[in-house]
């Protein structure tokens, strides 16, 4: 049990650390010896846990399960859609150029045109970002909070996608976190009628 325990942590730190190669060299430039230094061992002590294709698979599934995660029970948190929806979008915005976790997701973004695996995994994510607003907008609706201007389904789509577009804005420093959480906001007020910035 005990050895088990320690290579799960061991699996973690090295999802970590191939995080952190990913941000300081690009998913394309990474190479194994980047994760062993990032870890602090050696590259062969890298390869007993997977090679490197399989270390990224795991670290982007892993990095999809916290992004949704975290954003499922920051929502959870608040009864009223309101205030749902303003901390959705807030916690859907990228922090800055250096959001390891985010610069993840996107690194691994463009592998999906390519490959069945990749295209699943992110699928997997466009979907349960989806819920988490589709979920509130409904709500919000239901209690006379939201006046929808479109379906649900397609409002929340559209909420997912536009992140995704400025996602890639702030990550390349192009637009700050502010910028595009005030886009969002402005969004929100057109499709919901209601304003998460008061």
């Amino acid at each position: 049990m005990a050895r088990k325990a320690s290579r799960d942590v061991r699996r973690a730190e090295l999802s970590d650390a191939v995080e952190r190669a990913v941000f300081a060299r690009g998913l394309e430039g990474v190479r194994l010896r980047d994760v062993a230094e990032q870890a602090g061992i050696t590259p062969a002590a890298v390869l007993y846990y997977g090679d490197l294709d399989a270390l990224i698979y795991e670290t982007y599934q892993k990095a999809i399960e916290r992004y949704s995660q975290l954003r499922e029970d920051t929502a959870e948190k608040f009864p009223d859609p309101r205030e749902k929806l303003r901390v959705c979008i807030d916690q859907g915005v990228a922090t800055g150029p250096d959001d390891t976790l985010t610069r993840m997701l996107f690194e691994c973004w463009p592998r999906c045109l390519r490959d069945a695996r990749a295209a699943a995994l992110d699928s997997a994510l466009t979907e349960r970002q989806i819920a988490v607003y589709h979920g509130i907008l409904v709500l919000g609706q239901s209690q006379g909070h939201f006046e929808l201007t479109e379906k649900p389904r397609m409002l929340a789509a559209n909420f997912v996608a536009m992140e995704d577009g400025y996602q890639m804005e702030v990550l390349a420093g192009r637009r700050t976190r502010n910028e595009v959480i005030d886009a969002l906001h402005s969004y929100a007020r057109s499709a919901t009628g209601y304003d998460p910035a008061t």
